[in-house]
C-alpha cells in the first residue's frame, strides 16, 4: 500500500470523504461502486468494482467469437480499463486504461464508428492511450444495463488489414454483443 499523507475523519453517519485528488487519479466518479475489504484487524481497503469484470470469462468467450467470425480485434472494456481482448498480439491491452474516445462513447451511451480517411489519418491510440497501435476503423458499442453505462464492446480493424471500413454486419454484431452483455448484468 502507498501512503498519501491525507487523514480524514468519519462523520456521525459513518461516512468518509475520499479526497478529490485521489478520486481524479483513480477515476472514481460519483455513483461508482466500490468494494470494501477488511485486511487484518486495522485495515479497510476500498477497491473499484467492475460489474463487467465479474463477467470476464463469459466476455472473453464473446470477444473470441467476434474475433473468429470477423477476423478483427475484439475487446470488452469497463468504464476504466480493458477487461478482455481477442485477436492479434494485443493481449497486452488487458487491464490498461481505456482512451478518452471510448470513455466518451460509454458516458454518452452512443455507438460510435471512427474511421481514417487515408494512411496518414489513422485512428491512433483509440483503444488505449498508446499511439503505437494504429487502426483504419474502430467501432465502440456501449454496454448499458438498467440505463447505466457499464463499458463497451470494441471492434477494430488494423491499419494493415485489407478491410478498409467496418460495415453494417460488424456494427450489428457489436450492438448485439453489447446489448447481450448488458442484459446479463440485469439478472
Amino acid at each position: 500500500m502507498k501512503a498519501t499523507g491525507i487523514v480524514r475523519r468519519i462523520d456521525e453517519l459513518g461516512r468518509i470523504v475520499i479526497p478529490k485528488e485521489i478520486r481524479r487519479t483513480m477515476r472514481i466518479r460519483e455513483g461508482d461502486p466500490l468494494e470494501i475489504f477488511v485486511q487484518r484487524q486495522d485495515e479497510i481497503i476500498l477497491k473499484k468494482y467492475s460489474p463487467i469484470g465479474e463477467l470476464s470469462e463469459f466476455a472473453q468467450e464473446y470477444a473470441d467469437a467476434l474475433n473468429e467470425n470477423t477476423g478483427l480485434l475484439s475487446c470488452v472494456v469497463d468504464r476504466d480499463v480493458v477487461i478482455v481482448v481477442s485477436g492479434g498480439e494485443n493481449s497486452d491491452y488487458t487491464e490498461k486504461t481505456i482512451s478518452a474516445d471510448i470513455e466518451r462513447a460509454v458516458e454518452d451511451k452512443q455507438q460510435i464508428v471512427l474511421e481514417s480517411d487515408n494512411d496518414t489519418d489513422l485512428c491512433k491510440g483509440t483503444i488505449i492511450n498508446d499511439e503505437d497501435y494504429r487502426y483504419s476503423s474502430l467501432l465502440i458499442s456501449p454496454i448499458i444495463s438498467e440505463d447505466q453505462p457499464l463499458g463497451a464492446v470494441v471492434i477494430a480493424s488494423f491499419a494493415d488489414n485489407d478491410m478498409e471500413k467496418l460495415g453494417e454486419i460488424e456494427i450489428k454484431l457489436a450492438g448485439v454483443a453489447s446489448s447481450f452483455l448488458g442484459k446479463q448484468m440485469e439478472d
